[in-house]
C-alpha cells in the first residue's frame, strides 16, 4: 500500500507519498495541469513497490490511497480515472 497525500492549491499541489511503514519516500511540488498529474503519475510508479510490477495496471493503482481535500476538478477526476483509491 502506498499513501499520498495532496495539499491542493489555486495552480500547484504539494505532495508527500508514504509507504505502508510510515516512511516518506518523496515529497514534491507539483505545478496544476496535465505536467504536475503525469509528473505525480511518474512519482508513484518510481516508488512503487518491486513486487507490484506482476500485478496488472489497474490493481497496482488500487493499492494508492490519496487524501486530498477537494472532491473536485480536473485533478482528482485524474486520480480517479488512474484508479487511486
Amino acid at each position: 500500500m502506498l499513501f499520498l497525500g495532496d495539499d491542493w492549491a489555486e495552480d500547484h499541489h504539494d505532495v508527500e507519498l508514504v509507504d505502508e511503514h510510515g516512511k516518506r519516500l518523496v515529497r514534491k511540488r507539483l505545478p496544476e495541469g496535465l505536467d504536475g498529474i503525469a509528473r505525480l503519475h511518474a512519482l508513484v510508479a518510481e516508488h512503487m513497490p518491486a513486487e507490484w510490477s506482476d500485478l496488472d495496471p489497474v490493481q497496482a493503482a488500487a493499492r494508492v490511497r490519496v487524501g486530498i481535500e477537494t472532491d473536485h476538478g480536473p485533478w482528482v477526476q485524474a486520480l480517479l480515472v488512474a484508479g487511486y483509491q
